[in-house]
């Protein structure tokens, strides 16, 4: 299983969107060099409130840019790193990988897929409706995340648009992933 980048985003300040770059650099254990969430410890605002102690899972956010594609289907104008996505792809399902499985980011870069993102409140103040499109329920009632997994750097380098995405797979029992 294989993909492409399409375009990286990062920002230093906390806000929404993030501005798309040439290329970023991911940071073993750490995340995107120069944003607002890389580190250690948690940097979501809503994570630091509860425990600011806890591990940074969600050093890399990841969009797949199909779910951009599914969105114009439904009326809404959503560009790469509007979301806050550091990375958007092509060719991958994100959703359906386990977690653990190492996306392998152009020449050097790994990231470890932790779970998926749990989107909030302010999906809806960048486009009315939209937290609806991207979290739903399937026909038995489970609740259906679609925007994007996050990760931790396991091994750093530069990724730029363009750059191949490999998949490898963790050793089987496969998790599946949840919110982090």
């Amino acid at each position: 299983m294989s993909g492409t980048v399409t375009v990286v985003s990062s920002n230093g300040t906390y806000t929404f969107t993030k501005p798309n770059r040439d290329s970023v650099t991911l940071l073993a254990g750490l995340g995107v060099e120069g944003d607002v969430h890389a580190g250690v410890t948690v940097k979501h605002r809503s994570r630091v409130a509860q425990d600011p102690t806890q591990p940074n899972l969600r050093q890399v956010h990841l969009i797949h840019e199909e779910l951009f594609d599914e969105l114009r289907e439904a009326g809404y104008e959503v560009a790469p790193g509007d979301l806050g996505e550091n990375v958007t792809t092509r060719g991958i399902d994100l959703l359906g990988l386990p977690v653990g499985t190492l996306l392998h980011l152009g020449d050097e870069a790994v990231v470890e897929v932790t779970g998926l993102r749990n989107p909030c409140l302010q999906i809806d103040n960048f486009q009315d409706g939209l937290l609806k499109q991207v979290v739903g329920r399937d026909a038995a009632g489970n609740i259906v995340r679609k925007a994007g997994i996050m990760g931790i750097v396991t091994s750093g380098g530069t990724v730029r648009p363009g750059d191949p995405v490999k998949v490898e797979l963790p050793a089987e029992p496969h998790r599946p992933l949840d919110r982090v």
